[in-house]
């Protein structure tokens, strides 16, 4: 056996490099509220402009196929270079089989490949991510790269929660010198125990079942409590004192946009119970105080978030609106949406705009766990991966302006391909694969012993 020299230290451990796969087709938002006769409720009350759909033809396992192979193939990445493969979603179609190990094919005959499926409703993503910078900063790391895939397929039943469906998948490239480094030291986490969205096993379809009024107080509480942690992280780490202001841009997990709003405007609200008597609040009513509201009405109250809003609105929208574009537009991709969100702010904002600057990575899986962490990003030493060489590869706003629009009855008849497809085997797929660009995966068939082929178009 040859020798093995281990590799120098890594420094600047971080994202090196970014692709992803929504589907090609699409439906807007004032399309649905025509047909549901709620004209602004989408679009105004949720903060969404269209979303993303598939039929039967594509299941968790093509989608990514598509965005892994994307990624290998546009940045010329070759297989045998990756030494570990995790996968973050809560979109599942075996309670055994890794999704991981039905992309192996990807990777040729590389299969000294660690990494499995983490998931925890929308979290998987980020704990898949955090598994594989773990791995590159251990001493196990032998060199190579690792791929992060974080991706969902979010359907729902008909009714008001089906405008927040969405497909997506990001793909990134883990490694040393990255253009996307994270700040060591500032992860912040918050973890409860509770039933806002789940999904139990004995409820047979992909649907979840959710609490609307807990998954919003459980998703405001995370944003709190992990701001004050990391907060409290960065002075005792370096002394510094640290507010909403601190992030030049912030990317949420983005179910839907308005909630993106609510979480920005806690951050606000936490800075005033830090600093009541700052010039920043000095219009805040008496009646805001926690001598005079509980914590636990302040995620409730309309007139908190009435009042804090106007204070948060400046830095809503310089730091959170350069994020938005591809949430607002693709719709909810559980692990992949904050993802989403760091690959429309590369496309959005120039290279040299983001060099230097914080970027916080706000997480949120339902359950609950959730982490606040930032990156600051840089010039490579190598040219090999940059901040422009991804909004290039990536391209995303011509990405989305390629879809094809489908009408709110094309929409239902996908969803009700699904519905009849779930669970069922043997199965052929009755969605039309022509539409589909080249390259991508679709789902070819399934055997009695629900066993899956896929071919590529």
């Amino acid at each position: 056996m040859a020798s093995f020299t281990p590799p120098p230290r890594p420094e600047h451990v971080g994202i090196l490099a970014m692709e992803c796969y929504t589907p090609s087709k699409f439906v807007a938002q004032t399309a649905l509220e025509v047909q549901d006769e709620c004209v602004g409720k989408y679009t105004k009350g949720l903060g969404q402009d269209k979303l993303s759909f598939s039929t039967d033809r594509e299941d968790i396992t093509s989608v990514m196929l598509t965005a892994l192979s994307n990624l290998l193939e546009k940045y010329e990445i070759d297989p045998m270079s990756i030494g570990r493969l995790e996968v973050g979603t809560e979109t599942l179609i075996d309670k055994s089989k890794s999704v991981k190990t039905s992309l192996m094919g990807v990777l040729g005959l590389n299969s000294d490949v660690e990494g499995v499926t983490s998931t925890n409703a929308c979290y998987g993503g980020t704990a898949a991510l955090f598994n594989s910078l773990a791995w590159v900063q251990s001493e196990e790391w032998d060199g190579r790269y690792a791929v992060v895939l974080a991706g969902d397929i979010a359907v729902y039943a008909a009714g008001p929660a089906r405008p927040t469906s969405g497909c997506g998948v990001v793909a990134m490239l883990i490694g040393p010198d990255a253009p996307l480094p994270f700040e060591s030291g500032l992860r912040a986490t918050h973890a409860i125990d509770c039933y806002d969205f789940y999904k139990p096993s004995a409820n047979h379809n992909e649907y979840a079942l959710v609490d609307g009024k807990l998954s919003q107080s459980a998703y405001l509480t995370c944003v709190d409590k992990c701001y004050q942690r990391y907060v409290e992280k960065a002075m005792a780490r370096t002394g510094e004192v640290v507010t909403a202001s601190s992030f030049d841009y912030l990317c949420f997990h983005s179910p839907y946009h308005k909630l993106v709003q609510k979480g920005y405007t806690r951050l606000a609200y936490m800075d005033y119970l830090k600093s009541p008597t700052s010039e920043a609040f000095a219009g805040v009513s008496e009646e805001m105080s926690p001598a005079s509201m509980t914590y636990e009405k302040s995620l409730e109250s309309r007139d908190l978030d009435a009042a804090f809003r106007p204070i948060a609105a400046a830095g809503f929208s310089s730091a959170v609106g350069p994020t938005s574009y591809l949430s607002k537009n693709i719709g909810n991709c559980y692990t992949g949406a904050v993802f989403f969100n760091l690959l429309s702010l590369v496309n959005d904002v120039a290279e040299a705009e983001l060099l230097g600057k914080r970027v916080g990575m706000f997480s949120y899986g339902s359950g609950s766990v959730a982490t606040l962490y930032s990156i600051r990003p840089r010039e490579p030493t190598s040219g090999a991966f940059t901040l422009g060489r991804i909004a290039e590869t990536t391209a995303m706003r011509a990405r989305l302006d390629a879809r094809i629009e489908c009408t709110p009855e094309e929409f239902a008849e996908a969803m009700g391909m699904r519905e009849e497809a779930y669970d069922k085997a043997p199965h052929t797929p009755a969605g039309p694969t022509e539409h589909m660009a080249a390259g991508t995966y679709y789902l070819a068939g399934i055997d009695e012993q629900h066993r899956r082929t896929y071919e590529r178009v």
